[in-house]
């Protein structure tokens, strides 16, 4: 056992930086790819409903703001403690780093079940929130109560597939994390056409295939948590104290503020869109929201290949692989994001045809993607600079930078850009709001990159 530790470390702090960092990344960009599947693959496949396809695709696209809730309560419990163990890992202390990952994932097991019980109880003030606009029906109204109230009922699986898989990537084991996920995405969109088409369940088919590959992915990940050298959970490590919930929300914070706000924001966005475009408008801002998460899960999944990196060696005392982790990735990720971001303004209307044909939706979004494709590549430093922040442990700062792009720059620019701009201020919001936050991220990089010289 203590040659098998041996060769984990050195894996971890002797292997050239930008080589683990690939080996790391390529399965984590993978997986994250795979998580914007599940969204993705619902919104593509309600666009092809002979009957009520805008209505879907709004639908759709308004409960994913309570989607992104479960998934930041996920990353946030999942991040947190695999921040934690990670560091404990590379610091040599199993105990801890064990207790941790069991207590991380009943936190998150209980409160994925009491969000199913509570969400599902207040429905309906839930999808009157989440959707307006003058001209929404009682159609779209009821689509969206159908499809989230599935969600909700597989938010347990949800949570508790997130907490395993950035347990797993936290630990090195990033090839399990990975295998998880894919067979859920599998299942999701194979069942996606069967369910919606074929059976005509419509939404609820989509909602119903989305948590069958939760599930899917849930215990895939289970059973790879207990192969090879991970950390195995069980009930005797669990430790329901104040020292791990704290390092628990210092660690996973961050994530929370990110993946939450994220709801905030496109919950804002969809009102604000309601109110001067409506249901198209807000068709076209769900689609553009969704292909704009794809791209920004590839870049994130390749920040999350550099955390384990960054976690594991800040514990071991090697601070220069951790700078020079961040500037590779930053690097990188500007030169991908930058060719991502050519093709999205070039093919504008085409990329959001592929989800709806209706004029008036593409009119909206092809706008909106080329406003947002034209900064794309500025979001590689400002999510690697959040990922290193959260992952040496700088809570406040972690915090501040992931609330910067969806939450302290976004908030302000949706209420007053509309206001004077109408529309066209809907669909420049999240340019406004990346340009905003690279501002923010900058100061915050250089200082904590300075302290590891």
């Amino acid at each position: 056992m203590r040659a098998a530790k041996k060769d984990r470390y050195t894996y971890m702090t002797e292997t050239p930086v930008p080589k683990l960092i690939l080996q790391l990344a390529v399965p984590t960009i993978i997986s994250m790819l795979v998580t914007g599947i599940y969204n993705t693959a619902d919104t593509y496949f309600v666009g092809r409903i002979p009957e009520h396809a805008t209505q879907a695709t709004a639908a759709v696209g308004t409960v994913f703001p309570l989607m992104a809730v479960i998934q930041a309560l996920g990353f946030m419990f999942g991040h947190g403690s695999g921040n934690f163990l990670s560091r404990m890992l590379g610091a040599g202390k199993k105990k801890e780093a064990s207790e941790m990952a069991s207590s991380g994932f009943i936190m998150a097991l209980i409160t994925g079940v009491v969000l199913a019980i509570v969400g599902n109880i207040f429905m309906g003030p839930i999808a009157d929130f989440l959707i307006s606009g003058d001209d929404v029906t009682a159609e779209t109204v009821r689509m969206t109560s159908d499809y989230a109230r599935i969600i909700l009922i597989g938010a347990p699986f949800m949570m508790c597939q997130f907490v395993i898989n950035n347990q797993l990537r936290f630990q090195g084991s990033a090839m399990y994390a990975m295998v998880g996920l894919i067979f859920g995405a599998i299942i999701n969109i194979g069942l996606d056409p069967l369910l919606i088409l074929y059976f005509d369940l419509g939404v609820k088919g989509a909602a119903y295939a989305t948590i069958f590959g939760q599930i899917t992915s849930f215990i895939v990940l289970l059973i790879g948590s207990f192969k090879g050298e991970n950390i195995r959970l069980s009930l005797d490590n669990v430790r329901l104290n104040r020292y791990y919930f704290g390092q628990v929300i210092n660690g996973g914070i961050p994530s929370l503020f990110r993946q939450g706000l994220a709801a905030v924001a496109t919950t804002l966005l969809n009102h604000a869109a309601g109110k001067y475009g409506g249901v198209a408008a807000i068709a076209g801002m769900s689609i553009v929201t969704r292909i704009m998460m794809l791209q920004m899960s590839a870049l994130i999944g390749f920040g999350q290949g550099y955390q384990p990196v960054c976690s594991f060696n800040y514990g071991a005392k090697k601070k220069e692989r951790v700078r020079e982790g961040f500037w590779f990735c930053v690097k990188w990720g500007t030169i991908v994001l930058f060719a991502l971001g050519v093709l999205c303004i070039v093919f504008a209307p085409q990329v959001v045809e592929l989800f709806r044909d209706d004029p008036d939706v593409v009119a909206v979004g092809k706008v909106a993607l080329v406003f947002q494709a034209a900064v794309l590549p500025l979001n590689a430093f400002s999510i690697m600079t959040n990922m290193m922040l959260q992952s040496i442990g700088r809570g406040f700062k972690a915090s501040v930078t992931s609330s910067a792009r969806n939450g302290i720059c976004f908030i302000p620019a949706i209420i007053l850009l509309p206001y004077f701009f109408g529309l066209k201020g809907v669909e420049m919001t999240q340019m406004v709001a990346d340009i905003m936050t690279l501002g923010i991220t900058i100061p915050f990089a250089i200082s904590e990159l300075k302290k590891m010289e």
